[in-house]
C-alpha cells in the first residue's frame, strides 16, 4: 500500500463512520465509461460540497490493493450489475494537488515534485520502470512489462491555476504534463482505463477551446447527468434530518437555493452536515473562507457589476453569457465572466433553463452583505447601512420615514432602464430592507387563495418581530395596497403563525417618482 499508488480504503472508510449519505451511484456511472471513448471524467464543484469524499470513494472501489466489499454492503452500488466486476480489480493512482503545492518550497517545483514522488512509487512496486523519467513514460513501460492498467484519480486539479493564477510558466507546464497523460490516443487508450478529477474550475480554455478536449465535463453549469451528485439533495436533507430529530424547515429555508438540472435542489454538505452536528442553524459554509475572496471579485471595476449585485441582492436574477469564461481567476473581461466565476465558487447560482443568476440562499446573502458593507462599493455600504434605520421605521409604523427610505433605496440601487417595472419595486423592497436578513426570512410571491403578496418577511425562531406582509402597488395608492391585503384574505394564509403581523402598504408614482406608504397592526384572533 502505498501514498499515490494503490493506498487502500481508509479514507473512505472514514468517511463511513461519520453522518453518511449514500452517493455510491456515482461508481455505476463511472463503471459505465471504463474503457470508452468517455473515460475521461472531470467534475468541478465549490469548495467542500464533497469532491474529495467522491474521490476516496473511487479509490476505495477501484484499488486491486485492498479489499473493500464490506465498505460497500448495503449500499446503491451493491445492488448494480456492474458491482462485482470491477470492485478492487485495478491499479489505482490518486493524488491531491494542494498537497504537492504545499510541500514545495517553491510552487514552480510542483508539477516536477508530483511526479518524481509518483514515480519513485511506481519504481517500488515494478522495478522495470526504472529507467523513465516522466510519469507517462513510466506508466508505458510497466503497461508494456505487464499489460496492466491504470485508473487515475486526481483531486483538486485545478489548484495551481488557483494557488499560481498569475504564474502562465507554472500553469503551462501543468497543462503539459496532463496533456501526456491525457491527450495522447495511442498513450491513453492502451494504459489509462479511466480518469477521475475534481476541481473547483471547469478545464481551462484557450479561446473556445478546452485544454483538454478528450474530457467530458460536468460543472456548475452544465451539470447533467450527474447533478444529483452535486451536493445533498433535497431528499437526503430530508433524511438527515428525520434521522437526527432535526427541523427540515429551518435547514431549508437557510441553505437551499442551488437548484440544477432536472428541478435538482443541492445544498452544501459542509453546512447541513455541521448543523445537524452542533443543532444549530449557521453560516458554516461560508465561515470556511473569509470574505475577502469574494470581495475581491465584486470589487473588479466592470461595467454593470455593482448594479447586478444591488439587483441580486434584492432578490433578482440577472441573465448572463457562461460561454466567454476562460475557466481561470484571472482572464475577467466583463461582468459575465466576474458572476460565471461567482457560479463555480458557490457564490451564486445558475438557473440553466433561462440562463440566470442569482444569490442562492440567505447563508451566502450574508457573506454579501459583509463584503460589500466592508469594501469598496460605498453606495452599496451606504443602502445596506441605511435599511437599518428602515427596518425601525417600519416597526415604529413611521410611514413618512418608510416611504423616503424606500425612495432614497429606489433611487440609488436601480439602473434606469429598469426603474418603472414592478419587478424593479420588489427588488428595491427586497435591497432596502437587508437588514431583516438578521431576524427574518424573506419570502417573495407568497402565494394565498386569491393572489399573491408581494413580499413577507417572517421572523426567525425566538425572535421577537412581528411578521412584515408587504403589498406594492404601481400609480396606484397605499391605502389600495392595504385594502388588497385585506380583500385577498392575505393573512388568513398566515392564520397558524401565532405572533403580531404589521401590514406594510407601499405605493409608487411613475410619472412623480415619489413613494408612499401606509402600515396597519394585524392580529390573528
Amino acid at each position: 500500500m502505498g501514498d499515490y499508488l494503490n493506498g487502500g480504503n481508509s479514507g473512505f472508510a472514514g468517511i463511513r463512520n461519520g453522518i453518511y449519505v449514500d452517493k455510491t451511484e456515482l461508481i455505476a456511472f463511472i463503471n459505465s465509461t471504463l474503457g470508452t471513448n468517455d473515460k475521461l471524467t472531470c467534475v468541478s464543484r465549490p469548495r467542500r460540497f464533497g469532491k474529495s469524499f467522491a474521490a476516496k470513494m473511487l479509490c476505495a472501489y477501484y484499488d486491486k490493493g485492498c479489499d473493500s466489499r464490506a465498505l460497500f454492503e448495503g449500499l446503491a452500488i451493491s445492488k448494480d450489475a456492474s458491482f462485482e466486476k470491477y470492485l478492487n480489480k485495478y491499479n489505482v493512482i490518486c493524488f491531491d494537488v494542494t498537497w504537492f503545492i504545499s510541500s514545495v518550497d517553491d510552487i514552480k517545483n510542483t508539477v516536477r515534485c508530483l511526479q518524481d514522488k509518483i514515480i519513485s512509487e511506481l519504481r517500488e512496486a515494478y522495478p522495470e520502470a526504472a529507467k523513465a523519467n516522466t510519469l507517462p513514460e513510466t506508466l508505458s513501460l510497466i503497461n508494456k512489462q505487464t499489460s496492466e492498467k491504470f485508473i487515475i484519480i486526481i483531486d483538486e486539479w485545478d489548484a495551481l491555476f488557483r494557488e499560481a493564477k498569475n504564474d502562465r510558466g507554472v500553469q503551462e507546464e501543468y497543462i503539459r504534463f496532463l496533456r501526456g497523460l491525457f491527450k495522447n490516443i495511442g498513450f491513453t487508450d492502451k494504459i489509462i482505463e479511466a480518469a477521475y478529477m475534481t476541481g473547483i474550475l471547469p478545464i481551462k480554455k484557450y479561446g473556445t477551446q478546452s485544454a483538454m478536449t478528450d474530457f467530458r465535463e460536468y460543472t456548475m453549469t452544465q451539470p447533467e447527468p450527474l447533478e444529483r451528485f452535486a451536493g445533498f439533495t433535497e431528499q437526503e436533507v430530508k433524511k438527515l434530518c428525520t434521522d437526527s430529530q432535526f427541523d427540515f424547515e429551518s435547514v431549508q429555508k437557510w441553505y437551499d437555493g442551488y437548484v440544477l438540472g432536472n428541478d435538482t435542489h443541492v445544498y452544501s454538505p459542509e453546512s447541513v452536515i455541521k448543523a445537524i452536528r452542533h443543532k444549530r442553524i449557521g453560516n458554516y459554509w461560508t465561515q470556511s473562507e473569509t470574505y475577502e475572496s469574494l470581495r475581491l471579485y465584486i470589487e473588479l471595476n466592470e461595467d454593470g457589476l455593482k448594479e447586478a449585485i444591488i439587483q441580486m441582492l434584492g432578490g433578482a436574477h440577472i441573465r448572463i453569457d457562461v460561454a466567454t469564461f476562460q475557466n481561470d481567476m484571472t482572464t475577467i473581461k466583463n461582468k459575465d465572466d466576474v458572476l460565471t466565476l461567482l457560479v463555480h465558487l458557490g457564490y451564486l447560482a445558475y438557473n440553466i433553463e433561462y440562463r440566470t443568476v442569482y444569490i442562492p440562499n440567505e447563508e451566502v446573502r450574508e457573506e454579501f452583505v459583509r463584503a460589500v458593507t466592508a469594501g469598496k462599493h460605498t453606495e452599496i455600504a451606504r443602502l445596506i447601512r441605511n435599511s437599518d434605520y428602515l427596518l425601525e421605521a417600519t416597526l415604529n409604523m413611521d410611514e413618512e420615514a418608510v416611504a423616503a427610505a424606500i425612495e432614497e433605496a429606489h433611487k440609488a440601487s436601480t439602473a434606469p432602464t429598469f426603474y418603472n417595472s414592478e419587478q424593479a419595486l420588489r427588488s428595491v423592497i427586497r435591497v432596502a430592507y437587508i437588514s431583516c436578513v438578521d431576524e427574518f426570512f424573506g419570502i417573495s410571491e407568497l402565494p394565498s387563495g386569491h393572489g399573491y403578496a408581494d413580499v413577507v418577511f417572517f421572523p426567525k425562531k425566538m425572535s421577537a418581530m412581528p411578521l412584515l406582509l408587504i403589498e406594492l402597488k404601481w400609480n396606484k395608492t397605499d391605502n389600495g395596497a392595504i385594502r388588497q391585503i385585506k380583500n385577498k384574505d392575505y393573512p388568513d394564509i398566515l392564520k397558524d403563525y401565532g405572533g403580531d403581523i404589521l401590514l406594510v402598504g407601499i405605493n409608487y408614482d411613475a410619472k412623480s417618482k415619489r413613494h408612499s406608504c401606509k402600515i396597519e397592526k394585524y392580529r390573528n384572533k
